[in-house]
């Protein structure tokens, strides 16, 4: 009993600073954040009013909130249907044992290396309607200049980007995923007669399902609360076609400073994700298990 209690106290010792920063920057936070959302508060004064349920009642007729929430959904939508195949599609590529195989490696994970700003900087050149890269590619082609970051065609042009820089994050987890398949199953299913394209879908589709469904969660939250290269690429001021719920938190607290009611949107964001993040992890474990 005394070494299983010394085996317990190992791991604890080893998981406690783990759990203390875990603690402090994410459970805390995440309580204090409901805690200012029933405030009505500026966030740059000590005095706080307790206003109860105000700030989500007004959010429930909010629809800047439900629009954000709207562009968010398609967001996930659009990463999952491009950046999963695309990331499994790559990961195949670089996973045969071919020539230049690490150099196409290390070309398709270079877009994941660059700093969010960074890559905004370049695709807002990119996309510039005058000297654009972009613009010049469809002159060329006879086609007329496109105001990429404008009205409808800035969400389309944002998301391309965004799918761009995550495929090859995902690409290495489904590598990494590959790499723990058993040589011996293919080299079995090939003396049975088995080709590529059936090895593929017998057998790496279905044991990749695990790490599919892990990279999937992470899409669909990564999806809701993604800040980053819309504020970078609008300016800092994305308009209704292209507001995120972060973006329109951030926009609510430290632009408008109503601290209080872009705490109702963060616990809004918080609740959101986890729901839809327990309905996914539900509907493909009991897919799994059938």
């Amino acid at each position: 009993m005394s070494a299983k209690i010394k085996r317990i106290g190992i791991i604890a010792l080893f998981v406690l600073p783990a759990m203390f920063f875990y603690g402090t920057f994410n459970v805390i936070g995440i309580i204090r954040t409901f805690y200012y959302s029933l405030m009505e508060w500026k966030g740059i004064s000590a005095n706080m009013e307790f206003i109860g349920l105000n700030n989500y009642l007004e959010l429930l007729k909010d629809t800047y909130f439900w629009n954000s929430l709207k562009n968010n959904l398609i967001l996930v939508a659009v990463s999952l249907a491009i950046q999963m195949p695309g990331a499994l599609m790559l990961a195949v590529l670089i996973n045969k044992k071919m020539k230049g195989t690490r150099f196409f490696r290390t070309v398709f994970f270079m877009p994941m290396l660059l700093s969010t700003v960074a890559t905004g900087i370049m695709w807002i050149l990119f996309y510039d309607p005058y000297f654009g890269l972009m613009n010049n590619i469809l002159k060329k082609l006879g086609l007329k200049s496109v105001a990429f970051l404008t009205g409808s065609s800035a969400l389309p042009s944002i998301l391309f980007v965004i799918c761009w820089q995550f495929i090859p994050f995902y690409m290495i987890i489904i590598k990494a995923g590959m790499t723990n398949i058993p040589a011996e199953v293919y080299e079995a299913a090939k003396i049975d007669g088995a080709n590529g394209i059936q090895c593929f879908w017998k057998i790496t589709l279905p044991l990749l399902m695990p790490t599919i469904r892990s990279s999937a969660v992470l899409q669909l939250v990564g999806s809701l609360k993604y800040f980053d290269l819309f504020y970078v690429m609008m300016g800092g001021t994305p308009n209704t076609s292209t507001e995120l719920m972060a973006t329109y938190m951030y926009k609510k607290g430290f632009t408008e400073f109503r601290m209080g009611y872009a705490s109702s949107i963060a616990g809004s964001m918080f609740i959101i994700c986890f729901v839809i993040a327990c309905l996914f992890l539900l509907v493909t474990n009991r897919r799994e298990v059938e």
